[in-house]
């Protein structure tokens, strides 16, 4: 896929003065389309050619990299940008390639830490050449932007109040970047709206007071979608699991109130199932799709115990999900409103890792095994290795970059279905002395524009990957 530009690419429901012009394919690959973005909705996306005309096609029309682009919502940018959760999928897979296949013995060159990112576990956005995340500092949760180049924080802007935790206290969200602008969810459910570029705050909400939501042991965690005019939340409680922001304005649009259950852990993630959009969400006791105007289409139990945390995971159809305290995972088959089970059990028992998808098979550390490969189809174990112990994980060009919460040991792993396959590995140097004593390294690593950044507290450290 020919990339035009690599401008953030806007996906309002209006076009951007400054939209780009892009190349866009269509399924068979043998043709192209010459147009500026001007919508995606109802999954139809509608397009602006150079002389003018408008053209409006079935997402599914386009080619798998326009749809996987499309996938991202709003939040779509540059082929190296992570402006949300997980990537711009929300796979936290990076199509990122030409990274180094083996790291020099005491690991990739560190190209700098910044120490002023405040407490917490709040992960990474990477948009435009800005690292966008939260901290705490003092009693205040702050929304910070650091220049990637230099490591140096160019604004901060406050989120809300201190979020108390014995686990270690703070934010634990990832920002999303969409629109030119950031939004951020707080310990204690505070969503803000700032501009990008300079931190100014557009807008508030709290899912407690203005939604309805119910705080949780462990505070809201989940990091906010931006699907072209929407902000989707889940606040949880009785006014309504789920819910959907005007993304300029703030303003509730709709809320599920016949899906009551309180917020979990989880963040939602956009798929697109027989042409049309719609947003599935993680809860103690279920998951469930939701419309863009907020109608439950499909909804399965789930037995939760504790907390709920890894973000679901989507492929033709399919649904996956997967927790920790002994749950395990499950995996249903949707068709419109139909729900078919197509598998559950303990192979996969992911506390708050996350697990990736990759030609079929499924990455993440279990509780029950260490580090699992599970088949996606038939949820059946491929492989399992002790490895470095338990941790998060991300993927890009072919390897697994998976991290070990107790000592923060980076290990290089190859993608293979013939198991653990270790090349190179390197302890994170700057951890943190301030870290709670029930606390552990918590942040995902993220993979952007050839660095890897990782996290302890308050010490922000970017790796060269590529070389």
């Amino acid at each position: 896929m020919k990339i035009i530009s690599t401008a953030l690419l806007s996906l309002c429901l209006t076009v951007a003065a400054s939209a780009e012009i892009r190349v866009w394919k269509d399924a068979s690959g043998t043709h192209e389309i010459k147009a500026e973005l001007v919508s995606v909705a109802g999954g139809k996306v509608t397009l602006k050619r150079e002389n003018g005309t408008i053209l409006t096609l079935a997402v599914t029309a386009l080619s798998k990299a326009d749809q996987a682009l499309l996938a991202g919502g709003s939040s779509g940018g540059a082929p190296g940008d992570w402006p949300q959760w997980r990537g711009p999928a929300r796979d936290d897979v990076s199509k990122e390639t030409g990274l180094l296949k083996k790291w020099p013995a005491d690991g990739p060159k560190r190209v700098w830490v910044n120490e002023e990112a405040g407490l917490g576990y709040s992960g990474f956005s990477v948009v435009g050449g800005k690292l966008y995340t939260m901290g705490l500092y003092d009693a205040e949760e702050k929304l910070i932007c650091i220049d990637t180049a230099t490591g140096k924080k160019l604004w901060e802007t406050p989120v809300g109040a201190i979020l108390k935790n014995k686990w270690g206290d703070g934010p634990r969200a990832t920002p999303t970047v969409a629109n030119g602008m950031v939004y951020a969810t707080g310990g204690n459910g505070d969503v803000v709206c700032a501009d990008a570029a300079t931190g100014k705050m557009v807008w508030t909400k709290s899912l407690i007071k203005d939604l309805g939501g119910k705080l949780q042991g462990w505070g809201y965690t989940e990091s906010p979608l931006v699907d072209g005019d929407l902000v989707i939340v889940t606040p949880g409680g009785s006014k309504g699991a789920v819910a959907a922001l005007e993304a300029k304005t703030g303003k509730v649009l709709w809320q599920t109130t016949d899906v009551t259950e309180n917020a979990q852990y989880s963040s939602v993630i956009p798929i697109t199932e027989g042409g049309e959009r719609e947003y599935v969400q993680l809860l103690m006791n279920s998951i469930l799709g939701v419309s863009k105007s907020g109608k439950v289409l499909w909804k399965t139990e789930f037995p939760g115990k504790t907390a709920v945390i890894p973000t679901p995971i989507y492929s033709n159809g399919q649904v996956y999900v997967a927790a920790g305290y002994g749950v395990g995972c499950k995996s249903v088959k949707i068709d419109g409103g139909n729900v078919t089970e197509l598998y559950s059990n303990t192979n996969m028992v992911n506390h708050h890792g996350g697990v990736i998808l990759i030609d079929g098979l499924l990455y993440g550390h279990s509780d029950k095994g260490g580090w699992t490969c599970q088949d996606f189809k038939t949820g059946d174990i491929v492989w399992q290795d002790k490895g470095i112990g338990k941790g998060a994980v991300t993927s890009a060009d072919g390897m697994l970059y998976c991290q070990a919460e107790n000592d923060g040991t980076i290990a290089l792993v190859e993608v293979s279905k013939s198991g653990w396959k270790l090349v190179s590995s390197f302890k994170l140097a700057a951890q943190s002395s301030q870290r709670s004593r029930d606390g552990k390294i918590w942040t995902h690593p993220v993979i952007s524009n050839g660095k890897l950044y990782l996290r302890d507290q308050e010490f922000i450290s970017c790796y060269d990957v590529k070389g």
